[in-house]
């Protein structure tokens, strides 16, 4: 009888070691994160752009800007390069990341147009180049609700799981589905109140996982603006700042692994 498909992929001269993770006997903030600052970390912003100029942000080690193009094949034009923030709301997202992870490589990859709105081939496309380009930790404080893009998100999510890439998203403001934060393989997060970016929730009733400040909190905006702002988008950022530092310290560990940490470490723990 022929073996069945990838049982070769356990065959002991195919099959890679393991590298350990050294968990201590209680993980422990100094464990998980103490030491690191998110250096050689790449961190992409899926958003409406990230102002690189801005003091809360400093510096942007690159990106590209995504549009809607109707004629074009894939409908989407890509350019590589800096590109300006059109709202906002992706320099309040990288700012906060900044501020957990400071020296992390933050990629602008804009989606949205002026009007904080966009196209779902466009918000994919952006994904699929954050997964093909190395992006480490992705931040998506955005989403789609329409069920017509369920398969083509969650086929992104599984790439970017099983490539080790940590993907973060903020659930829409308005209860109902949004993609791809509905995902399993996905760092789901909602705001709760407090000021704490170490501070975070676990929900042991998902699909929402996480909850991080993001109620009347203060985030960068255009023109080396502050706002005081309340919303899922801006806790996202933090869970995805923290997962910077942590893959700073312990570069080897998978998604599910660094959601153990995160169970652990979250405020409600035991």
């Amino acid at each position: 009888m022929a073996r069945p498909a990838w049982s070769w992929q356990f065959e002991p001269e195919k099959l890679s070691r393991i590298e350990p993770m050294g968990l201590p006997a209680k993980i422990t903030p100094e464990w998980a994160w103490e030491g690191s600052t998110g250096a050689g970390v790449k961190v992409g912003v899926i958003d409406s752009g990230v102002d690189a100029s801005h003091p809360a942000v400093r510096s942007v080690a690159g990106g590209v800007a995504l549009e809607y193009d109707e004629d074009s094949e894939d409908e989407v034009r890509m350019v590589d390069g800096a590109h300006p923030d059109l709202f906002g709301h992706g320099t309040a997202c990288a700012g906060i990341i900044r501020a957990v992870a400071p020296e992390a490589d933050i990629y602008s990859i804009r989606v949205l147009g002026a009007r904080l709105t966009g196209k779902g081939v466009v918000f994919a496309a952006g994904l699929r180049w954050a997964i093909d380009n190395g992006m480490q930790v992705v931040n998506m404080s955005l989403s789609t609700g329409k069920r017509d893009y369920f398969d083509l998100f969650h086929e992104l999510a599984d790439t970017a799981y099983f490539r080790q890439v940590m993907l973060v998203a903020a659930v829409n403001n308005v209860e109902g589905p949004s993609y791809p934060s509905q995902y399993s393989s996905v760092f789901s997060v909602a705001a709760h109140v407090g000021k704490d970016p170490f501070v975070f929730d676990y929900n042991p009733s998902p699909p929402v996982e996480f909850g991080a400040p993001g109620i009347d909190v203060e985030v960068p905006w255009l023109n080396g603006q502050t706002i005081e702002a309340s919303g899922n988008s801006f806790a996202a950022p933090h869970i995805a700042g923290l997962i910077a530092r942590i893959l700073g310290k312990h570069p080897v560990l998978t998604p599910f692994q660094v959601k153990t940490v995160l169970h652990a470490l979250a405020a409600n723990s035991d």
